[in-house]
Protein backbone atom coordinates (compact mmCIF):
# COMPACT_ATOMS: atom_id res chain seq x y z
CA UNK A 1 0.00 0.00 0.00
CA UNK A 2 1.43 3.58 -1.00
CA UNK A 3 0.73 6.35 1.29
CA UNK A 4 1.24 9.77 -0.06
CA UNK A 5 1.61 13.20 1.92
CA UNK A 6 1.11 16.12 -0.24
CA UNK A 7 3.10 19.46 1.28
CA UNK A 8 2.15 22.98 0.13
CA UNK A 9 5.53 25.32 0.34
CA UNK A 10 5.93 28.87 0.16
CA UNK A 11 9.05 30.19 1.14
CA UNK A 12 9.60 27.58 3.63
CA UNK A 13 13.31 26.92 2.65
CA UNK A 14 14.16 26.74 6.70
CA UNK A 15 11.15 24.30 7.28
CA UNK A 16 11.75 21.91 4.31
CA UNK A 17 14.84 20.23 6.09
CA UNK A 18 12.70 19.86 9.18
CA UNK A 19 10.29 18.42 8.26
CA UNK A 20 11.82 15.65 6.24
CA UNK A 21 13.49 14.38 9.03
CA UNK A 22 9.91 14.11 10.82
CA UNK A 23 8.96 12.07 7.50
CA UNK A 24 11.55 9.90 7.54
CA UNK A 25 10.86 8.98 11.16
CA UNK A 26 7.49 8.14 9.91
CA UNK A 27 8.24 6.16 6.97
CA UNK A 28 11.19 3.73 9.64
CA UNK A 29 8.05 3.78 12.06
CA UNK A 30 5.37 2.69 9.61
CA UNK A 31 7.13 -0.26 8.29
CA UNK A 32 4.48 -1.92 6.11
CA UNK A 33 3.53 1.04 4.07
CA UNK A 34 5.72 2.91 0.95
CA UNK A 35 5.60 6.14 1.63
CA UNK A 36 6.09 9.32 -1.40
CA UNK A 37 6.69 12.60 -0.14
CA UNK A 38 5.10 15.35 -3.01
CA UNK A 39 6.47 18.80 -1.98
CA UNK A 40 4.75 21.79 -4.09
CA UNK A 41 6.47 25.00 -4.67
CA UNK A 42 3.97 27.75 -4.71
CA UNK A 43 6.14 30.21 -6.22
CA UNK A 44 8.83 30.65 -3.45
CA UNK A 45 11.25 33.21 -3.37
CA UNK A 46 13.62 32.08 -1.45
CA UNK A 47 15.37 28.67 -2.42
CA UNK A 48 12.80 26.25 -1.20
CA UNK A 49 12.87 24.99 -4.88
CA UNK A 50 16.67 23.89 -4.52
CA UNK A 51 15.72 22.30 -1.14
CA UNK A 52 13.13 19.94 -2.71
CA UNK A 53 15.30 19.22 -6.33
CA UNK A 54 18.38 18.32 -3.19
CA UNK A 55 15.74 16.23 -1.18
CA UNK A 56 14.45 14.35 -4.65
CA UNK A 57 17.88 13.48 -5.66
CA UNK A 58 19.28 11.89 -1.94
CA UNK A 59 15.31 9.67 -1.98
CA UNK A 60 13.49 8.54 -4.38
CA UNK A 61 10.16 9.01 -2.60
CA UNK A 62 10.54 12.57 -2.77
CA UNK A 63 9.28 14.45 -5.69
CA UNK A 64 8.33 18.16 -6.20
CA UNK A 65 5.98 20.58 -8.08
CA UNK A 66 6.92 24.05 -8.84
CA UNK A 67 4.31 26.28 -10.01
CA UNK A 68 5.22 29.21 -12.57
CA UNK A 69 4.14 31.88 -9.54
CA UNK A 70 2.02 32.25 -6.81
CA UNK A 71 -1.04 30.90 -7.27
CA UNK A 72 -2.02 30.38 -3.51
CA UNK A 73 -2.42 27.60 -0.80
CA UNK A 74 -5.73 26.28 -1.97
CA UNK A 75 -4.13 25.13 -5.47
CA UNK A 76 -0.74 23.83 -4.64
CA UNK A 77 -2.99 21.50 -2.28
CA UNK A 78 -5.00 20.49 -5.59
CA UNK A 79 -2.39 20.23 -7.79
CA UNK A 80 -0.40 17.81 -5.04
CA UNK A 81 -3.98 15.86 -4.74
CA UNK A 82 -3.74 14.93 -8.27
CA UNK A 83 -0.19 14.25 -8.33
CA UNK A 84 -0.83 11.55 -5.76
CA UNK A 85 -0.88 8.01 -6.22
CA UNK A 86 -1.61 6.94 -3.07
CA UNK A 87 -4.37 4.38 -1.78
CA UNK A 88 -4.67 6.83 1.54
CA UNK A 89 -3.33 10.72 0.69
CA UNK A 90 -2.54 13.21 3.48
CA UNK A 91 -2.40 17.08 3.28
CA UNK A 92 0.09 18.27 5.79
CA UNK A 93 2.22 22.12 5.89
CA UNK A 94 5.71 22.43 5.89
CA UNK A 95 6.06 24.30 9.15
CA UNK A 96 5.40 21.35 10.86
CA UNK A 97 2.45 23.21 12.98
CA UNK A 98 0.85 19.92 11.74
CA UNK A 99 2.59 17.20 13.41
CA UNK A 100 3.68 14.75 11.42
CA UNK A 101 3.90 12.26 14.82
CA UNK A 102 0.22 11.67 14.59
CA UNK A 103 0.25 10.35 10.83
CA UNK A 104 0.90 6.81 12.24
CA UNK A 105 -2.08 6.73 14.26
CA UNK A 106 -4.69 7.87 11.65
CA UNK A 107 -2.84 5.33 9.16
CA UNK A 108 -4.28 2.49 11.84
CA UNK A 109 -7.73 4.82 11.97
CA UNK A 110 -7.88 4.48 8.65
CA UNK A 111 -6.86 0.74 8.42
CA UNK A 112 -9.51 -0.15 10.65
CA UNK A 113 -11.89 0.50 7.81
CA UNK A 114 -13.68 2.32 10.50
CA UNK A 115 -13.01 5.86 8.82
CA UNK A 116 -12.61 7.32 5.15
CA UNK A 117 -10.88 10.16 6.75
CA UNK A 118 -9.27 11.24 9.57
CA UNK A 119 -8.59 14.66 10.04
CA UNK A 120 -6.55 16.72 12.67
CA UNK A 121 -8.60 19.68 14.89
CA UNK A 122 -7.06 22.35 16.84
CA UNK A 123 -8.56 22.79 20.32
CA UNK A 124 -6.66 25.47 21.38
CA UNK A 125 -4.76 28.47 20.02
CA UNK A 126 -1.96 29.13 22.40
CA UNK A 127 0.42 31.12 21.09
CA UNK A 128 -1.79 32.80 18.38
CA UNK A 129 -2.68 36.50 18.44
CA UNK A 130 -5.92 37.11 20.85
CA UNK A 131 -7.48 39.71 18.31
CA UNK A 132 -6.59 36.61 15.30
CA UNK A 133 -8.12 33.60 17.33
CA UNK A 134 -11.16 35.94 18.21
CA UNK A 135 -11.79 36.46 14.96
CA UNK A 136 -11.27 33.01 13.80
CA UNK A 137 -14.07 31.70 15.84
CA UNK A 138 -16.47 34.17 14.84
CA UNK A 139 -15.81 33.72 10.76
CA UNK A 140 -16.27 29.78 11.75
CA UNK A 141 -19.84 31.01 13.72
CA UNK A 142 -21.05 32.99 10.61
CA UNK A 143 -19.68 30.61 7.95
CA UNK A 144 -21.66 27.51 9.59
CA UNK A 145 -24.44 29.93 10.08
CA UNK A 146 -24.53 30.46 6.35
CA UNK A 147 -23.71 27.15 4.67
CA UNK A 148 -25.50 23.75 4.60
CA UNK A 149 -22.49 21.60 5.80
CA UNK A 150 -20.62 21.82 9.13
CA UNK A 151 -17.18 23.29 9.17
CA UNK A 152 -15.51 22.23 12.56
CA UNK A 153 -13.94 25.09 14.38
CA UNK A 154 -10.49 24.81 14.60
CA UNK A 155 -10.39 22.10 11.38
CA UNK A 156 -7.02 22.14 9.87
CA UNK A 157 -6.23 21.08 6.26
CA UNK A 158 -4.10 18.55 7.57
CA UNK A 159 -6.27 14.82 6.87
CA UNK A 160 -5.31 11.58 5.88
CA UNK A 161 -7.86 10.17 3.33
CA UNK A 162 -8.73 7.30 1.17
CA UNK A 163 -7.84 7.28 -2.27
CA UNK A 164 -12.34 7.34 -3.24
CA UNK A 165 -12.43 10.52 -0.98
CA UNK A 166 -9.58 12.13 -2.53
CA UNK A 167 -10.99 11.61 -6.17
CA UNK A 168 -14.33 13.02 -4.92
CA UNK A 169 -12.77 16.51 -4.15
CA UNK A 170 -10.61 16.57 -7.42
CA UNK A 171 -14.04 16.19 -9.30
CA UNK A 172 -14.97 19.42 -7.70
CA UNK A 173 -13.02 21.18 -10.18
CA UNK A 174 -14.07 25.01 -9.47
CA UNK A 175 -11.85 27.53 -9.65
CA UNK A 176 -12.48 29.65 -6.68
CA UNK A 177 -11.62 26.88 -4.24
CA UNK A 178 -12.06 27.10 -0.16
CA UNK A 179 -11.06 23.66 0.80
CA UNK A 180 -12.49 23.36 4.30
CA UNK A 181 -16.18 23.61 2.61
CA UNK A 182 -15.12 21.36 0.04
CA UNK A 183 -13.92 18.61 2.43
CA UNK A 184 -17.70 18.85 4.55
CA UNK A 185 -19.33 19.20 1.53
CA UNK A 186 -18.04 15.93 -0.06
CA UNK A 187 -18.81 14.26 3.21
CA UNK A 188 -17.52 10.85 3.96
CA UNK A 189 -16.97 9.08 7.68
CA UNK A 190 -14.50 11.33 9.56
CA UNK A 191 -12.82 11.42 12.54
CA UNK A 192 -11.40 14.17 14.33
CA UNK A 193 -7.86 13.86 15.97
CA UNK A 194 -7.85 16.86 18.22
CA UNK A 195 -4.54 18.28 19.29
CA UNK A 196 -3.01 21.82 21.01
CA UNK A 197 -1.78 24.42 18.76
CA UNK A 198 2.11 23.97 17.37
CA UNK A 199 4.46 26.44 16.70
CA UNK A 200 6.51 26.96 13.55
CA UNK A 201 9.31 25.15 13.57
CA UNK A 202 11.61 27.81 11.21
CA UNK A 203 10.83 31.01 9.32
CA UNK A 204 7.82 33.09 9.61
CA UNK A 205 3.98 32.98 8.81
CA UNK A 206 2.96 33.65 5.35
CA UNK A 207 -0.57 34.90 6.82
CA UNK A 208 -1.12 37.76 8.29
CA UNK A 209 -3.94 39.16 9.78
CA UNK A 210 -5.51 40.77 6.79
CA UNK A 211 -4.40 37.72 4.66
CA UNK A 212 -6.56 35.70 6.72
CA UNK A 213 -8.96 38.30 6.42
CA UNK A 214 -9.53 38.30 3.00
CA UNK A 215 -8.99 34.60 2.66
CA UNK A 216 -12.34 34.37 4.92
CA UNK A 217 -14.11 36.41 2.83
CA UNK A 218 -13.66 34.09 -0.24
CA UNK A 219 -14.41 31.52 1.39
CA UNK A 220 -17.78 32.71 2.29
CA UNK A 221 -18.10 34.40 -1.09
CA UNK A 222 -17.03 30.81 -2.82
CA UNK A 223 -18.88 28.38 -0.90
CA UNK A 224 -22.53 30.03 -0.23
CA UNK A 225 -24.86 32.81 -2.07
CA UNK A 226 -25.94 33.93 1.14
CA UNK A 227 -23.96 37.74 0.90
CA UNK A 228 -25.98 38.17 -2.39
CA UNK A 229 -29.56 37.08 -0.37
CA UNK A 230 -28.25 39.87 2.31
CA UNK A 231 -28.34 42.32 -0.66
CA UNK A 232 -32.02 41.10 -1.38
CA UNK A 233 -32.89 41.84 1.68
CA UNK A 234 -31.05 44.66 2.52
CA UNK A 235 -33.08 45.99 -0.89
CA UNK A 236 -36.58 45.03 0.85
CA UNK A 237 -35.75 46.98 4.05
CA UNK A 238 -34.57 50.12 2.35
CA UNK A 239 -37.88 49.80 0.24
CA UNK A 240 -39.94 49.67 3.18
CA UNK A 241 -38.26 51.78 5.11
CA UNK A 242 -38.93 54.30 1.60
CA UNK A 243 -42.53 53.70 2.21
CA UNK A 244 -42.99 54.07 5.66
CA UNK A 245 -41.39 57.24 5.37
CA UNK A 246 -43.40 58.33 2.42
CA UNK A 247 -46.63 56.88 4.63
CA UNK A 248 -45.36 59.28 7.80
CA UNK A 249 -45.55 62.48 5.81
CA UNK A 250 -48.87 61.85 4.03
CA UNK A 251 -50.26 61.16 7.60
CA UNK A 252 -48.54 64.14 8.90
CA UNK A 253 -49.88 66.36 5.85
CA UNK A 254 -53.58 65.20 5.72
CA UNK A 255 -54.34 64.16 9.20
CA UNK A 256 -52.07 66.35 11.62
CA UNK A 257 -52.19 69.41 9.25
CA UNK A 258 -48.46 69.56 9.48
CA UNK A 259 -46.85 70.77 6.35
CA UNK A 260 -43.16 71.11 5.24
CA UNK A 261 -40.94 74.49 4.70
CA UNK A 262 -39.63 72.60 1.55
CA UNK A 263 -42.19 71.62 -0.66
CA UNK A 264 -41.81 68.20 -2.21
CA UNK A 265 -38.50 67.20 -0.37
CA UNK A 266 -40.14 64.46 1.70
CA UNK A 267 -42.06 62.62 -1.20
CA UNK A 268 -38.86 62.72 -3.07
CA UNK A 269 -36.71 61.54 -0.05
CA UNK A 270 -39.27 58.71 -0.05
CA UNK A 271 -39.01 57.94 -4.02
CA UNK A 272 -35.26 58.03 -3.65
CA UNK A 273 -35.18 55.48 -1.14
CA UNK A 274 -37.94 53.41 -2.37
CA UNK A 275 -36.60 52.73 -5.65
CA UNK A 276 -33.01 52.88 -4.44
CA UNK A 277 -34.22 49.75 -2.35
CA UNK A 278 -35.55 48.26 -5.44
CA UNK A 279 -32.78 48.33 -7.47
CA UNK A 280 -30.66 47.28 -4.86
CA UNK A 281 -32.74 44.53 -4.70
CA UNK A 282 -32.73 43.42 -8.14
CA UNK A 283 -28.86 43.88 -8.94
CA UNK A 284 -29.14 41.23 -5.97
CA UNK A 285 -31.13 38.61 -7.61
CA UNK A 286 -28.66 38.90 -10.61
CA UNK A 287 -25.42 39.21 -8.74
CA UNK A 288 -27.00 35.75 -7.37
CA UNK A 289 -26.52 34.10 -10.37
CA UNK A 290 -23.41 36.22 -12.04
CA UNK A 291 -21.61 35.59 -8.92
CA UNK A 292 -21.53 31.63 -9.56
CA UNK A 293 -20.91 31.81 -13.48
CA UNK A 294 -18.18 34.53 -13.34
CA UNK A 295 -15.25 32.65 -12.65
CA UNK A 296 -16.07 29.61 -13.91
CA UNK A 297 -17.08 31.39 -17.17
CA UNK A 298 -13.29 32.14 -17.73
CA UNK A 299 -12.08 28.44 -17.38
CA UNK A 300 -8.25 29.19 -16.30
CA UNK A 301 -6.50 26.31 -15.45
CA UNK A 302 -6.23 26.11 -11.44
CA UNK A 303 -2.18 26.10 -11.54
CA UNK A 304 0.70 26.10 -13.82
CA UNK A 305 3.34 24.06 -13.21
CA UNK A 306 6.94 25.23 -14.81
CA UNK A 307 9.04 22.02 -13.42
CA UNK A 308 8.26 18.78 -11.87
CA UNK A 309 10.08 15.68 -10.80
CA UNK A 310 9.77 12.22 -13.25
CA UNK A 311 8.83 9.02 -12.20
CA UNK A 312 11.82 6.81 -10.88
CA UNK A 313 9.65 3.81 -10.52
Amino acid sequence: MLISLVVPCYNEEQALPILYEALTKVRAEVTDKDFEFIFVNDGSRDKTSAVMKDLASQDKDVKYLIFSRNFGKEAAMYAGLEKAKGDYIAILDADMQDPPSLIPQMIRDLDSGEWDIVAARRVTRKGEPKIRSFFARRFYRLINGMCDVEIADGARDFRLMRRPVVDAILSVSERQRFSKGIFAWVGFRTKWVEHENVERSAGETKWSFWSLFRYAIDGIVSFTTAPLRMSIYLGIGFACLGFAYLLYYVIRAIILQIYNTVPGYPSLLSFILFIGGLILMCLGIIGEYIGKIYIESKRRPIYIASEESEDKD
